[in-house]
């Protein structure tokens, strides 16, 4: 019985160990900038991030605004926001990535760090984007992008906490709280 019973404990501590050794994280992601740089998202590790898809002609381009006033108030070592332009919402975002950086720069003076433009949905889905909208990949919750500017949240471990529509606004109270919440 003791056998038995030590026998299904180590099934169980090995089962935990391959789950958690197994599981990807945001951190383990590479991309490019809008300059066409590598971008490690390895080196946000110990920050919570603010990842959102972005276009430039959406009635929400405005929140660029409020994104960078956010960036401004908490980005530092704790916190920081990451856009990836994707123009998978009625061809709100058809620039060239040189188009989107001067855009956000002289419309915004947006500093957080932009991403190259990709896709946040259909079949050529970027591969951030499949691992923050699929529970099987993220191991939180399933989800679809509905619409530009729709926002994930990662903790600093690069896992996924949550997301929040479009329509809430940058400095919207489940954002801020999130952002100001201790990491113990």
């Amino acid at each position: 019985m003791i056998k038995i019973l030590i026998a299904g404990f180590a099934f169980i501590l090995f089962s935990m160990t391959t789950i958690t050794e197994a599981t990807v994280t945001f951190h383990d992601f590479r991309v490019k900038t809008l300059e066409g740089e590598e971008f490690d998202l390895a080196s946000l590790r110990g920050k919570k991030v603010l990842v959102v898809n972005t276009a430039s002609k959406c009635g929400f381009t405005p929140q660029y605004e409020d994104l960078q006033a956010l960036y401004e108030k908490y980005g530092g070592e704790d916190f920081t926001i990451v856009g990836f332009p994707a123009n998978n919402f009625l061809r709100q975002e058809p620039g060239t990535d040189e188009d989107i950086r001067e855009f956000c720069t002289a419309n915004y003076q947006v500093s957080f760090p932009m991403m190259s433009k990709i896709s946040v949905k259909g079949k050529d889905i970027h591969p951030v984007y499949h691992w923050l909208t699929s529970k099987e990949e993220n191991g939180i919750l399933d989800s679809s992008v509905k619409w530009n500017f729709q926002k994930y949240m990662v903790n600093e471990n690069g896992q996924l906490v949550g997301y929040v529509s479009s329509k809430t606004k940058p400095f919207d109270p489940e954002i801020i709280s999130w952002i100001e919440a201790s990491s113990d």
